[in-house]
């Protein structure tokens, strides 16, 4: 047994390119007395086996971002330990043999320009130019990004490793982790045997085997090993200069290697790796599979025509890789106070690690990170992620799909249904179409009865019906009811912890309801929520479905007393000029309470509290009851005739009134003040000024819909992206969000390949002045 020492700061656990990050991180931040620790030698457990690409494009403006730090970080750090970290700025092509890839290839190159990331689309012929080995009759476009490249892992490692070590890191191989100490919610100390590192703060970056080390905390993470193989063939002279390329219409990726081409791909029918310690030898491969591995293979063939002749495979690497439910990393803080986790990362931790260094160090030292991390915190899980057999048919079903073109709004059908309202089957017999959001079964929308909305031009009228339009007006005209059951809901004790989080003063009246933010110290949004007052020191908080999670652990951390009753209530909103007359025909009791109240009412035999609020801009209520009489509350207010509505009828009434949607609109990167939500905020919050604010768009052409990432150009010039979009069918505007400096009042947005016009108006576009909120009659 190496000789540890007692005690430590925090002490990393995995000594992969994620750790050797994190503990380097750490260190550069000022933290002293870091230790990390693997149990065999540096990079023998997933990062030794890995490909190596590092393509800084993604899905995500924050993961993007990640890479994009990832890829000026490794050329720098030759200069920062004097080891060379295998960087090869090779540059990257990205290849559409297909329309409907090709309009992916427009839209990720117009998000590309939002984030600053150099990069150009070619056409076939000009691909070919770029790379004479490729095969390009049937390559319709492609994207170049000179910043893509690929790395040597076990140089990387091994030199932020280095750099740990320089900054006082102590590294340790050699060395198990047999437990993990807690007490009351807490992490206490690492053991090693019969060995304890007392510590206050671990970082879980076991990679594979994150999983065991969780569970030796009682953390289930949705950690799911999964086979994954690629191939390399003989040198035959491919030059060193010779860019990677992915083809994610084929699924195969490719570079060089040693003269030769590395060859990798997504299966369709991939494999879990089922071993109850993986990782326990070091260097672990599998046998190889061809069979498995002969689509992205005929593929590579096809696209690199030498290889028919000259393309012996000389080496097969077939390795776990960890992959998670959703496709996206797992980092942040777990239910166990200062444990930690930075793994999950699909494939792409070489690129990403660091990035994953980074925000993990600045997560752990300053209290949150730079960008917004929403979409790899591993509290965007509900408790449905502890099961192993969930995360385990949801990884198979992300990974088999993994090079798929995504539409937005696209749904996929693995593990559902899962949760439902107490009205699911009333929906389900309405023709609901059902989407998910945290294991929820939510309508989307209803059948329609007619088929006259205009469908809006390229992606936006994709995943589209004309019952949006429908539930829209007849929320806009009579009344719609919706289902909105899958709301996160908690009951909060400790009034100063929560005010002291809260931009909002939350000292009023029992029964008011109060629309507030969560903010973090630099005043960003951590959550954006309403608290009702139960009683001196009884709040309700309730928050978006997928963040219950979320925002739950972030009152924890701040010592609020948090209980999860999500599942304890329906609630069902009715919303509309005829909601009063509707309601009132079912209960007796005094509905003339004002708008932002909450009483407790009777509904039929129901009890029921209403709160006067609306995320549509109508006046009505969330009416929540307990779930047991969740269906008994749905059939009395369907059965007066109002009109049922879904979440797409919702996300267009909210884009009329300007409400905003955290993690959009409204993220921790940004400010009640530049979010033009100051009326939220009390006094006392600093007031912060940065010359910009959430603006709205209402774009020219109305057929042609944002969806969110669309670049915004001023005078020419690029100047943000669009937060969120949609078309407006109460106002029949094309409507789009944006952060832009002050006075601007005309841009261009681009949109499905071109660009159209856009007016920059003082928002909301419907029913600016509130009235339809507030009054029970029809305007």
């Amino acid at each position: 047994m190496v000789q540890l020492p007692a005690d430590a700061r925090a002490v990393v656990i995995g000594g992969g390119v994620a750790g050797c990050s994190v503990a380097y991180h750490l260190a550069r931040l000022g933290w002293q007395d870091v230790v990390l620790v693997e149990r065999h030698d540096l990079t023998e457990g997933t990062t030794w086996h890995s490909a190596g690409f590092v393509g800084q494009l993604r899905s995500t403006v924050t993961q993007t971002r990640m890479i994009m730090y990832s890829a000026g970080l490794y050329p720098e750090l030759r200069d920062l330990t004097g080891l060379d970290p295998g960087w090869h700025g090779v540059g990257g092509l990205r290849l559409a043999t297909t329309p409907e890839r090709h309009e992916e290839l427009v839209r990720q190159a117009g998000a590309a320009e939002t984030y600053g990331l150099d990069l150009e689309l070619l056409t076939g012929e000009q691909t070919k130019e770029r790379l004479p080995l490729l095969e390009t009759g049937d390559v319709v476009s492609s994207l170049w990004l000179p910043g893509d490249g690929w790395l040597d892992p076990a140089m990387l490692a091994k030199a932020l490793a280095e750099g740990a070590r320089k900054l006082g890191v102590r590294i340790f191989t050699g060395a198990a982790v047999t437990g993990l100490e807690t007490a009351d919610g807490a992490i206490t100390g690492v053991r090693f045997g019969d060995h304890v590192i007392r510590t206050g703060t671990v970082v879980n970056a076991a990679g594979a085997a994150s999983g065991v080390i969780g569970r030796m905390a009682g953390v289930e993470l949705p950690i799911v090993p999964i086979k994954h193989q690629y191939v390399v063939t003989e040198s035959t002279g491919v030059s060193v200069g010779m860019p990677t390329v992915r083809d994610p219409d084929n699924i195969v990726y490719f570079r060089e290697e040693g003269g030769g081409i590395l060859v990798g791909g997504y299966v369709r029918t991939p494999q879990v790796w089922d071993e109850p310690n993986p990782l326990a030898t070091p260097r672990h491969l599998f046998e190889p599979d061809m069979p498995k591995f002969e689509e992205s293979w005929t593929s590579a063939v096809h696209r690199l025509p030498h290889l028919r002749e000259r393309g012996e495979i000389v080496k097969v690497v077939h390795g776990p890789e960890a992959f998670t439910p959703d496709g996206e990393f797992l980092l942040g803080e777990t239910s166990v106070r200062g444990l930690w986790v930075a793994a999950g990362f699909c494939v792409h931790g070489l690129a990403a690690a660091g990035g994953v260094g980074k925000v993990t160090a600045e997560w752990i030292v300053e209290g949150a990170p730079e960008y917004d991390m929403f979409a790899m915190d591993v509290a965007r899980f509900g408790p449905h992620a502890r099961s192993t057999s969930w995360a385990r048919a949801k990884v198979l079903d992300a990974y088999s799909a993994y090079y798929d073109i995504v539409y937005p709004g696209q749904e996929r059908t693995a593990v559902r249904p899962l949760r439902r309202s107490p009205a699911y089957a009333r929906h389900a017999e309405l023709g609901a179409e059902f989407g998910e959001k945290a294991g929820w079964e939510r309508v989307n929308w209803y059948a329609p009865t007619g088929d006259d909305a205009p469908r809006p031009k390229g992606w936006a009228g994709r995943v589209w019906s004309p019952a949006v339009r429908e539930e829209c007006l007849a929320t806009r005209d009579s009344a719609g009811l919706f289902d909105q059951t899958s709301f996160a809901k908690f009951d909060l004790r400790g009034f100063e912890r929560l005010q002291a989080l809260a931009g909002a003063n939350l000292d009023r009246p029992v029964g008011t309801v109060v629309y507030t933010q969560l903010l973090n110290a630099r005043g960003g949004i951590e959550a954006d929520v309403t608290i009702t007052r139960l009683g001196d020191d009884r709040f309700r908080l309730v928050t978006g479905t997928a963040f219950g999670g979320h925002d739950a652990a972030l009152l924890r951390r701040h010592g609020v007393d948090v209980t999860d009753v999500t599942s304890a209530y329906a609630c069902y909103c009715l919303w509309g000029p005829d909601a009063h007359d509707i309601l009132s025909s079912l209960t007796s009791d005094d509905l003339s309470f004002g708008y932002m109240q909450s009483r407790e009412i009777s509904v039929g035999y129901v009890p029921v509290r209403a709160q006067r609020v609306t995320f549509v801009g109508e006046y009505g209520w969330e009416l929540y009851t307990p779930v047991e009489f969740g269906l008994t509350l749905w059939d009395l207010l369907a059965g007066t005739g109002v009109r049922p509505g879904g979440y797409k009828a919702i996300d267009s009434m909210r884009l009329e009134k300007g409400y905003r949607v955290w993690g959009a609109d409204i993220t921790p990167e940004t400010t009640p003040f530049e979010a033009r939500l100051g009326f939220a905020v009390r006094k006392s919050v600093p007031r912060t000024e940065s010359g910009v604010e959430l603006a709205c768009l209402v774009v020219d052409d109305p057929a042609e819909v944002c969806l969110g990432g669309e670049p915004v150009r001023v005078d020419g010039v690029p100047a943000s992206r669009v937060t969120s979009g949609g078309y407006g069918h109460r106002v029949d505007r094309s409507i789009a969000y944006a952060y832009l400096p002050k006075g601007v009042t005309r841009v261009e947005v681009g949109v499905n390949g071109g660009w159209v016009g856009a007016d920059v108006v003082a928002g909301p576009v419907y029913d600016p002045q509130n009235l339809r909120v507030r009054s029970r009659g029809q305007l």
